[in-house]
Formats: structure tokens, C-alpha cells, sequence
């Protein structure tokens, strides 16, 4: 009996069952001169399931493989009525008075039921071009469907059940689709081949779909537009348009698209223009004219037909995902141009595929925005200002970046002139590593505050994560903790690598410590640490796991590879160290700490000033801190060049960065230094620099930048993870000679 309408294991029709489906569409498509037909049967649950589409590609893949019983399509709508039903009214918002076709095909269908039994429905597919459906053909469809009823009557009679497959069984007609003629210019397939156009339409398709299954990148999404779009369809531009509060901003853009790319970015959506109906969900494809026929009309209607851009014939189709429609591919012609109606269901098809692929880069990017602004959050947003230690942080998340990670550093101010540096890193790349990051952080800060010890600290801060955090997650950590005064300094560590100090001479000290269990452990021994007295002078470095790379030579051992001045470059350092470091697995943290010791001369010549975002008044406060400073110190001669250079890199980090701004100004024996930190990671650009639309977009003016150039010793910037620094420094007139050269 299975051989005749019972679906096997499989879910693959009987033989009988599938010969009168087959029949069935057989009969309806030439008949009723359609492109495509197909059975529906109704499931148990009252569903409609496509079971038979036979026809030609591509239309036979533009019908729907399931629907319900109470759907728009006239296949539900047919066993509703008990009746034929057509469907070809045009969308009200297509302005169907100028041409515009919204959906290439005309739909009919009737129901399949009689003798109290209802099977289902059956539908046919007809192109625009072909003419609606007249009373004779609704009679032909009609006494089809009756001829269907009495076969799937006789197997049910016989014992057979009358049910779909999981998937539709799918019959080729060739030569039912619309045939190019010889001699024509093709724009797909061979001319005078039947189902050749249908089936490169199909690759093309399919092309795409592989393409947009790897594209990781709007760069990628765009080139394969490009591709399977733009080239074959002999477009010269192509934009991929996206709609965010009330904007059109474009995503991506191909070929001779400056014209395309103005008219669109930054466009609203309140406007009546064809790119915005074509977000409400329907692609609206025009029948083209000659250009003396466009121009001609008289009443502007040359833009309803193709609209213009410029001198570009236009045509917008929805990237729809499934129901939202999340933006629009937007093609420029050179003249207008017609498209066909197997053309049109296929370009749907392909928008559909590049929404989808538009949805997914575009929740990844605001993943990754989201990680990385929770990331700069739970971070430092700048580093105090220690007596007699100068300090350079960097943040880099790891090559494959889009995840939140857990490494931390930090530098606390703690009583008795003492001052933790701390780095950490807690398993995982997820939204909960960073929150436990955070967490962590914050006990560390508080329990150095209170003057406890480094072991003492860990010891603590691992019962807050055992105990009263909720995670299983575990953490490493590093604290050395630095009398300024006199150098001694204590190390623990929990788990994780044990920091170097770079000492006057310039050999490497290896601070070792008892290892210790991470934080979370919860072992039963007590964390223990290891004490040293460092000579002023010495450079501290802390790392994280990121950059410690076990296959390669310790980074921080290369701490002999820069200059060895006290207090100086740490910031080229810092930046040295990690462009020597491997390919990042992992994210990275570095953490340098110049300890200048007890020196009269300098101790107390450090100052710093915050600035407030959009406080465009902190500029004069900046002049007049800057100035004072100098004076106070006896420095005068300096004020007239450095309160220049202050009002210039301030307004830049206020006008550009649109964060607050830290100032810190300090004077050594022979130099002053001076840095400003901003939020913006992006480096500031002279404008005298040849750049790119998009690469000016990216950078800041810096149009102060000749003059720092012109006036210091040495300047550059820093880019810290959570922002940037742009430090520079000025010598003191008459130093050298002081100092015996």
C-alpha cells in the first residue's frame, strides 16, 4: 500500500500519489499557459504543504513550500472561499499608474474537495506578460482540479493516504518559460534555449548564497553583490543601504558610486522616494523607455518609470529577512532598461539572500561595539598621577577581535606613599568575563586603598570570588605594590606571570614570586609574596597572558632594547614592546612604571587638570593652568610655545574625541613633558596629509600638529585601548650646561 500514497520513512511520497500530483500539474501549466503549478495538500495539523511544483526555473522556486489555512495566498484563500481565487491586484504603494510592477507573476488557484473531503488546493503561476486570468481560464482550472479530486479519491478509496512529503517533489517543464529570441542581446543564458536563462538566474543565485555564507565583513557582502549582481545585470554602481533612526546610511558601495553614495547617506525616511518605499518590503521594478520617450512626457514622470540620481537610472529591491526588511540594494544604469519577469523574481530572491547576510554583519558589529564599550568601561579611564613614578598602559584585544575579555591594569594610590600596580585576567571572552573583570577590579582598588598588602589583597579578593560572585569563572592576577620613597617592593602573584623590572644599568630583574592558585581556587594554603628594593630608575613591566607568548621569547625580556632614562619613553616603549609581540591569540595588557625615586628637584613638579566634554571654556583653563605651572616652577620661558600647543591639542580632543580630556603636565631636570588623553582611539592627522574621504572620516584634522612639530623635541601618540595619548616634550633652556653636558 506505501507504493501507492503512503509517504515512506523518508517522507517521500508513493508512487501512485505522485503520478496523479504530477498529472495534475502536467495538465495546468500548458493549459492555463502558466510557468509554474502546484499541489498543496492539507497536513493533520490544518496546514498547507506544498507536495508537487512542476514548471520551470526559476518560478517554480518562488512559490511557497508551506502556509496556513487562514494565509494572504490565493492556494489558502481558494479552500477558504470554496472557490477560485486570482490574485493579482499591485501594491498601492507600487504607483502602478506609472508602469512600476511589484511582483512579476499572477496567481491563481482552486480548491481541491469534494464529497465532504478537502485534499488541499491547487495553483498556478502565470508571468505579468501572459495576460490575466479571463472566466475561461478559471473554468479550465476548475475542471483540473475536479480531475484531480476523483484521482486522489479513488487512492484514498483504495487505501492510500493523501499526505505531503517533508519536501515538495519538484517536476521541469521546459519550454513553458518565456523563450529569448535569436539575435536578442542576452543578458542570461544562451537565446533560443529553453531553460537556459532560468538556470544561470538560479547559479547566479546560488553563487551568491555561497559567497554571503562566508562573508564574515560588509566588505565581503558588497563584493559579492558585486559579483553576482552588479556585473551581470551591466550596472555601473551599487550601493547596500541600511535604515537606522529615521536615516538611510549606506553600508557599502561598488563601482561609479559617488553619486549614488551623496544622494543616499544620511537621506531621511520620511521622504516618498523610491529607495525609501522599497524599505516597506516590496521591490518595485519599472518598465523601461527610451530616453527621448522619458523626456518627453512633459509632467516629470521620467523618474517614476527608472528614477534618476544625477544623470543614473535607479532601481531599489528590499533586503528583506524574513519578515523585517532590513535595508535596500540600490542599482545605477546608465539609460532604463526593462526587466523581465523571471529577472525580477530572482533579483528578489538574491536581496532577500543579501538581507540575511546584511542582518548578521550588522548584530556582529554591534556585539563587538558593545563588548568594546564595556570593555572601556570596566577600564581605568586614565591613570593617577604618583609622585616619583610615571606610568604607560596598553590595551589590545586579540587578532580575532568581536568577544569581551577579562584582562584588567590598574594603578591605585595607597597610603604611607605607596602605590599598587596591578594586572589581571579573568578565563573567558564573553559579556560574563568582562562583568567579573569589573567586579574584581573594583575589590582590588578597594582593599589597596585600605593599605593592605599584596598577598593579603589576593587573599581576600579570592573569597569575594569564591564566594559571593555567582560564577564559576576563574581569574589571575599580578600585584606589585612600591614604597616611592624608598623602593622597597612586594609582589604576589595568583597564577599568573611574574612582572620584570629593567634596572638602571640596564640588566633585567626577573621579580620572581610564589606562584600561587588563580583567584576562585580557593586553595587551602595563603597566598604568599616576595619582597626587593628597586634603585631609582628602574622600569617595571606587567603583562598579561596575551602577550606572553610560551613559543616565543618573552616579550618582556626585550625590556633592553630602548633608551634607558629614567622617566623617559615609556610610552615608545610600551608601544615597542608590543609590536615585537607575536600575532595576539589572546587579548593583551602591558603596564610600564618608571620609578624616578625620592628626588627633590622633581618630586613635586608634576600637576594635572581635568577637562569636562563640550566644555569649550576648559580650553582658557587649560592656557592659564599650563602658564601658571611654568611660573611656579620657574619656568617662564616656556609658557609662550607650551600654552600654544595646549590650546591647539585641547580643542582637538574636545572638537574630535567629544570626551573628556586629562591634562598632565611635568617637569623634569633638562625637559617638560606634556600629555593630553581623550576617549578616541583614533590618532589626530595634519590636514596637510592627503587623505581619503573615508580615511578623513576616521582621523582627526589635528591642525595644530606643524606647530608641535615645529616647536618640541619630541612628540607622538599613544593608543592605550580605551583612547589615546598625545604626549609631547620641550627642553629646558640651559639644562645640559647645569647638568656638566
Amino acid at each position: 500500500m506505501s507504493d501507492r500514497g503512503v509517504p515512506d520513512a523518508a517522507g517521500v511520497m508513493g508512487e501512485e500519489l505522485a503520478a496523479a500530483l504530477h498529472a495534475a500539474v502536467h495538465w495546468a501549466v500548458p493549459g492555463l499557459d502558466a510557468v509554474a503549478a502546484a499541489v498543496y495538500l492539507l497536513t493533520p495539523s490544518g496546514e498547507l504543504r506544498a507536495a508537487m511544483i512542476g514548471g520551470s526555473p526559476p518560478s517554480v522556486f518562488t512559490l511557497p513550500g508551506r502556509m496556513s489555512a487562514d494565509a494572504f495566498y490565493a492556494s489558502a484563500r481558494a479552500l477558504a472561499r470554496h472557490g477560485v481565487a486570482v490574485l493579482a491586484e499591485p501594491d498601492p504603494l507600487a504607483a502602478p499608474e506609472h508602469g512600476a510592477r511589484p511582483y512579476p507573476y499572477t496567481v491563481a488557484s482552486v480548491p481541491l474537495e469534494g464529497e465532504g473531503r478537502r485534499f488541499g488546493s491547487l495553483t498556478v503561476l502565470r508571468t505579468e506578460d501572459r495576460g490575466a486570468y479571463g472566466d475561461e481560464d478559471c473554468l479550465r482550472l476548475s475542471r483540473i482540479g475536479e480531475r484531480l479530486v476523483l484521482l486522489l479519491s479513488d487512492l484514498l478509496a483504495r487505501g492510500a493516504t493523501i499526505a505531503p512529503g517533508s519536501l515538495p517533489v519538484l517536476v521541469p517543464l521546459f519550454g513553458t518559460e518565456p523563450l529569448t529570441e535569436p539575435g536578442t542581446r542576452a543578458r542570461w543564458g544562451v537565446p533560443g534555449v529553453f531553460g537556459s536563462a532560468g538556470l544561470t538566474l538560479l547559479y547566479a543565485a546560488h553563487r551568491l548564497a555561497e559567497m554571503l555564507n562566508r562573508a564574515t565583513t560588509m566588505e565581503d557582502v558588497t563584493a559579492a553583490a558585486d559579483f553576482c549582481l552588479m556585473a551581470p545585470l551591466r550596472a555601473n554602481a551599487l550601493a547596500l543601504v541600511s535604515a537606522v533612526e529615521g536615516r538611510l546610511w549606506v553600508r557599502g558601495h561598488s563601482g561609479d558610486s559617488a553619486h549614488l553614495v551623496r544622494a543616499l547617506h544620511g537621506s531621511g525616511t520620511h521622504s516618498h522616494t523610491p529607495a525609501v518605499r522599497a524599505l516597506r518590503g516590496r521591490a518595485l521594478f519599472f518598465s523601461g523607455m527610451s530616453d527621448a520617450d522619458a523626456h518627453d512626457d512633459g509632467q516629470g514622470r521620467a523618474a517614476a518609470y527608472l528614477p534618476l540620481v544625477g544623470s543614473r537610472h535607479v532601481v531599489d529591491l528590499p533586503m528583506s529577512d524574513a519578515a523585517p526588511v532590513v535595508g535596500v540594494c540600490c542599482l545605477a544604469f546608465d539609460g532604463p532598461r526593462s526587466f523581465p519577469p523571471e529577472e525580477r523574481a530572482v533579483l528578489t530572491m538574491m536581496a532577500g539572500l543579501l538581507g540575511s547576510a546584511v542582518k548578521r554583519i550588522e548584530l556582529g558589529v554591534r556585539h563587538e561595539a558593545l563588548a568594546t564599550s564595556m570593555q572601556k568601561l570596566l577600564l581605568p579611564a586614565t591613570l593617577p598621577q604618583v609622585p616619583r613614578l610615571t606610568v604607560a598602559a596598553r590595551y589590545r584585544p586579540a587578532d580575532a577581535a568581536g568577544e569581551a575579555g577579562g584582562d584588567w591594569y590598574d594603578v591605585i594610590t595607597m597610603p604611607d606613599d605607596r602605590a599598587a600596580l596591578v594586572i589581571g585576567d579573568v578565563e573567558g571572552h564573553r559579556m560574563e568575563s568582562a562583568a567579573v573583570m569589573g567586579q574584581l577590579r573594583a575589590a582590588v582598588s578597594a582593599y589597596a586603598t585600605e593599605g593592605h598588602g599584596p598577598a593579603a589583597l589576593l587573599e581576600r579578593t579570592d573569597r569575594l570570588l569564591s564566594h559571593r560572585l555567582g560564577t564559576e569563572l576563574l581569574a589571575t592576577c599580578c600585584v606589585v605594590v612600591l614604597d616611592t620613597v624608598t623602593g622597597e617592593t612586594e609582589v604576589a602573584l595568583a597564577g599568573h606571570p611574574a612582572p620584570f623590572a629593567r634596572l638602571p644599568d640596564g640588566s633585567l630583574l626577573h621579580m620572581r614570586a610564589p606562584a600561587n592558585v588563580p583567584l576562585g581556587v580557593h586553595g587551602r594554603h595563603p597566598y604568599r609574596s616576595a619582597e626587593y628594593v628597586l634603585p631609582p630608575g628602574t622600569v617595571l613591566a606587567l603583562a598579561s597572558d596575551g602577550l606572553l607568548d610560551p613559543e616565543h621569547d618573552d616579550v618582556l625580556a626585550r625590556l633592553d632594547t630602548t633608551g634607558r632614562q629614567p622617566g623617559t619613553a615609556l610610552e615608545e616603549l610600551a608601544d615597542r614592546l608590543l609590536d615585537s609581540a607575536p600575532r595576539l591569540r589572546d587579548d593583551a595588557v602591558l603596564l610600564l612604571a618608571g620609578y624616578e625615586g625620592a628626588d627633590d628637584r622633581t618630586t613635586h613638579r608634576t600637576a594635572h587638570l581635568h577637562v569636562q566634554r563640550r566644555d569649550l571654556h576648559g580650553v582658557a583653563a587649560a592656557r592659564g593652568f599650563v602658564h601658571q605651572r611654568l611660573c611656579d616652577w620657574g619656568l617662564m620661558g616656556l609658557s609662550d610655545d607650551l600654552v600654544l600647543i595646549t590650546s591647539e591639542l585641547v580643542t582637538n580632543a574636545l572638537i574630535h574625541a567629544g570626551s573628556d580630556v586629562d591634562l598632565r603636565l611635568r617637569a623634569f631636570s633638562d625637559r617638560v613633558r606634556l600629555e593630553v588623553l581623550d576617549s578616541d582611539s583614533d590618532p589626530p592627522v595634519p590636514t596637510a596629509y592627503s587623505l581619503t574621504d573615508e580615511g578623513r572620516a576616521k582621523a582627526e584634522h589635528g591642525r595644530g600638529l606643524y606647530l608641535v612639530d615645529a616647536l618640541c623635541r619630541t612628540w607622538n601618540t599613544s593608543a592605550c585601548g580605551l583612547g589615546k595619548t598625545v604626549w609631547l616634550e620641550m627642553d629646558i633652556p640651559g639644562a645640559e650646561q647645569r647638568h656638566g653636558g
